[in-house]
């Protein structure tokens, strides 16, 4: 990161041991407080243990002793409050900002009342959330410049801004054939061609299943999408807005796919398969054990066989079981979500703009 140009600064609130004293030294500047913050390779039972030296923690990796004798530390603050204020200080004077890689439109609210977004938010995942009126409550003006409407059209496409930035928008309006997996392969490198950030509004259930749609060639379809969406060298956002599973979690930039960012709602969900058809593919294997060996089942059986394995699908697929093992970035309450996405895009707009270099592409 450092030698990329991107600036550092660590303010050490408290005990920093082992590899974790590593991290603020290997900041540009440092700062600690005083009484409060420790940096020390091996703590003071440690180097008991290690040494037989006897030493107390102020002395052993204190901030006086940091900031005076060993030079680990660059700033001394009183308290928590201080060490912040002087952070800040440092930010304030790191070189100027690049300039923007993107004209930026001047900011329009919504012209659909934002708070009605809740309305149209489904409560059950295995119900799609209406994301047109989502998506019409999320950007500028409530302008949404659609691509291909009536091609594919459970995936909606096209482009949009979000307080001025230009965003190119992919929101899901139920599950994926092949025509909705095309036209986002289009749709994804025209993106990329005119270098306008990806944003993902996800509630799908996945890819159609089926005879049929085996043989139309989902799979090359959907490997299309994944194949431009995996590719594109802009940067990308997913939002996950309701249920999100199976490929098409994958296809809508989910976690494996790197996106720059990634949220879900409180409402949103996403597992490789939802609940019913994981606690239904299971029962269903079982019945077939259960035929094997000439035995079966009842309905009462199979719904006790099922329930807990729904239970487990349901804890699981939880956004705040994402979020608390690091697959999302946080859980955004749906007002937040315009803020989040500016903070992001100004971000974003300081950086270089990047080529793509799309993969194969099956015929």
């Amino acid at each position: 990161m450092s030698a990329e140009g991107i600036a550092q600064i660590a303010v050490v609130m408290g005990a920093c041991t082992a590899g974790g004293a590593y991290i603020p030294a290997l900041a540009d500047e440092l700062v600690i407080v005083r009484h409060q913050g420790f940096m020390y390779l091996g703590g003071p039972q440690l180097t008991r243990a290690a040494t037989g030296e006897d030493v107390d923690p102020e002395t052993l990796g204190g901030a006086q002793m940091h900031s005076a004798t060993s030079g680990v530390a660059d700033h001394l603050a009183e308290d928590d409050a201080h060490a912040l204020a002087i952070a800040r200080r440092l930010v304030a004077r790191l070189a100027d900002w690049p300039a923007r890689r993107w004209q930026v439109a001047r900011p329009q609210p919504p012209r659909l009342p934002e708070a009605d977004i809740y309305r149209y938010i489904s409560r059950d995942a295995r119900h799609p959330s209406d994301n047109r009126e989502v998506l019409l409550r999320l950007v500028d003006d409530s302008a949404f410049d659609e691509f291909k409407p009536l091609y594919g059209d459970t995936l909606m496409c096209g482009f949009a801004r979000i307080n001025g930035f230009a965003v190119a928008v992919l929101a899901n309006r139920g599950v994926l054939f092949s025509e909705s997996a095309l036209k986002a392969t289009h749709f994804i490198d025209l993106a990329c061609k005119r270098d306008v950030p990806l944003l993902f509004l996800a509630d799908v259930t996945g890819f159609m299943v089926g005879r049929e749609a085996e043989q139309g060639g989902i799979a090359k379809a959907g490997a299309k999408f994944i194949t431009a969406m995996a590719s594109a060298n802009v940067p990308k956002y997913t939002v996950i807005t309701g249920g999100s599973y199976g490929a098409g979690y994958l296809a809508m930039c989910g976690r494996a796919f790197r996106p720059h960012a990634m949220f879900m709602w409180p409402n949103g969900r996403a597992a490789i398969m939802g609940p019913e058809q994981a606690a239904t593919t299971l029962a269903l294997v079982r019945e077939q054990i259960l035929q094997r060996s000439g035995a079966s089942w009842n309905d009462a059986e199979r719904e006790a066989f099922k329930a807990p394995i729904r239970d487990e699908y349901e804890r699981f697929a939880n956004a705040y079981n994402f979020a608390s093992r690091l697959w999302v970035d946080g859980v955004l309450d749906p007002l937040e979500t315009r803020a989040a996405l500016t903070l992001l895009l100004e971000a974003t707009s300081r950086t270089p703009r990047a080529d793509t270099r799309f993969g194969v592409f099956r015929m």
